[in-house]
């Protein structure tokens, strides 16, 4: 049996043989390569320093998570959360439960399925999301002024045009 490659979505395993990727079929430039990698990094660390820039109330980064997925794609049910976020209906039922418990999410009954019932944000959970976007945007527009060139801000945003494009591919 051919031997297969880690699951990089999942730490510790392995895809199957028959879909795991042929990263044989089609050889990459080291430019891309080293791109990739550097994306990958400034992106972790810029994520971390904007969320440390915001107060997040004591909430778990899982906890942000749904929070903001509510808000980009509306109510949704536990099970739909549990799936997006890759974890046992029960964990995301205690998740939702805390978040609820805090006054940012509620629940209603599922206009299509009455024994259903949707997941929604509150007032006070749409006004965590936008505090915490302000204060992100105000930390970083701040740096950028102070520790960069006009030169830099310009090249920033060519750069983020470059990568608008590659998320839509």
């Amino acid at each position: 049996m051919p031997e297969t490659p880690p699951d990089e979505t999942r730490p510790g395993r392995t895809l199957p043989a028959e879909t795991a990727p042929d990263r044989s079929a089609h050889a990459v430039s080291p430019s891309s390569l080293a791109a990739a990698r550097e994306v990958r990094a400034v992106f972790s660390r810029l994520r971390r320093r904007l969320r440390d820039s915001t107060d997040t109330r004591g909430l778990t980064p899982s906890q942000t998570s749904v929070i903001g997925w509510l808000d980009k794609q509306g109510p949704a049910s536990v099970a739909t959360l549990a799936a997006r976020e890759r974890v046992r209906h029960q964990s995301m039922a205690a998740t939702v439960g805390v978040l609820e418990e805090r006054g940012l999410v509620e629940r209603r009954p599922d206009p299509e399925d009455g024994r259903s019932r949707l997941i929604s944000l509150t007032a006070d959970g749409r006004s965590l999301l936008e505090d915490r976007r302000r204060a992100g945007e105000e930390w970083l527009t701040r740096t950028l002024d102070d520790h960069c060139t006009e030169d830099e801000r310009r090249a920033v945003l060519a750069a983020m045009a470059v990568l608008a494009r590659v998320t839509e591919l």
